[in-house]
């Protein structure tokens, strides 16, 4: 059947993924959104227009990235593409470690969902395996789709996930630096091969416990966001960020990297811990920081197929 005519738009969250010892394992969405529109055209191709974070700066054409997993899931389910108008809306920071590489991903795959309804079904399990596809990992993809927090492994038959409702009592709060970057290419690269034994056991431990302190034991965190996998290794890399996180804990306050960094996630069990945490920031900080004080997102992405008047 002929798509054109059908219009979408789609909404995805920002994530935070490893929240300490959950290292390639655990992410949670947060409410801070990325919107796109995305409408089907007689011309073939694809044509992007930015507005906010990432105007000037990302590509325009069939090589962006949203673009990029729009054409992979038009393929992945055996449909041809058609021609493309899309307008992003950006607020995800880039290259902070909020995930906006996965929500340009999911935001692709969710406006290729809705363009196809009534087309192809698309259930949870083929939408995670084809943004794990594009993004490699399934840790930030899964809360980018599917809201609260979430737990991802990855199985012979592909990925999986199981969804958490986070406490009430958590309050995060994410600092990020105005001037800084970080690769995620970089921050996989400073890695160890093989970390210590005890090491693994530790992280063990604290990744259980987390999952107990996010859903149930919020008073749990500080010492449930110890970790000794990834964050050292990756500290020369941001000291910043790393000096701010060593002072935030002696404060007694669960910071840690935000995915790959340089940003800040805090875990307050209550909100005057994020209050607290933000004015420690400002007070050491050698630049300027950006704290933000956000919600959960429990939602995930969603799609509306306009044409239609249909919802997913």
């Amino acid at each position: 059947m002929s798509l054109l005519g059908r219009a979408v738009t789609v909404r995805v969250p920002a994530t935070t993924a490893n929240l300490g010892p959950g290292f390639d394992t655990l992410g949670m969405a947060l409410a801070v959104y990325d919107e796109l529109q995305v409408t089907v055209r007689e011309q073939p191709g694809a044509t992007v227009q930015v507005i906010g974070v990432g105007e000037g700066e990302v590509p325009t054409d069939e090589s962006n990235l949203v673009v990029r997993s729009i054409a992979h899931t038009f393929a992945a389910v055996g449909q041809e593409l058609p021609g493309l108008e899309l307008v992003a809306h950006n607020a995800i920071p880039h290259g902070r470690g909020m995930g906006s590489s996965g929500a340009a991903i999911v935001s692709g795959i969710m406006a290729a969902k809705g363009l196809l309804e009534g087309v192809v079904e698309f259930d949870e399990e083929l939408l995670l395996k084809l943004a794990t596809e594009l993004e490699g990992h399934p840790d930030n993809v899964a809360p980018a789709l599917f809201g609260g927090l979430t737990i991802t492994w990855v199985t012979p038959e592909g990925p999986r996930f199981k969804k958490l409702m986070v406490h009430r009592g958590v309050s995060p709060l994410v600092a990020v630096p105005v001037e800084l970057t970080m690769s995620t290419a970089l921050a996989r690269s400073l890695q160890p091969e093989s970390v210590p034994h005890e090491d693994a056991i530790f992280n063990v431990s604290r990744s259980a416990l987390l999952i107990a302190a996010l859903v149930q034991s919020p008073e749990l965190l500080l010492a449930a966001t110890e970790d000794k996998l990834h964050q050292n290794y990756r500290a020369s890399a941001m000291p910043q960020t790393h000096a701010l996180i060593q002072m935030l804990r002696a404060e007694g306050l669960a910071a840690v990297v935000s995915g790959a960094g340089p940003s800040i996630l805090v875990l307050g069990s209550d909100p005057s811990q994020r209050l607290r945490a933000a004015e420690l920031i400002a007070e050491h900080a050698e630049s300027e920081w950006d704290c933000r004080m956000l919600a959960v997102d429990f939602r995930g992405a969603t799609v509306v197929l306009h044409s239609d008047d249909a919802a997913a």
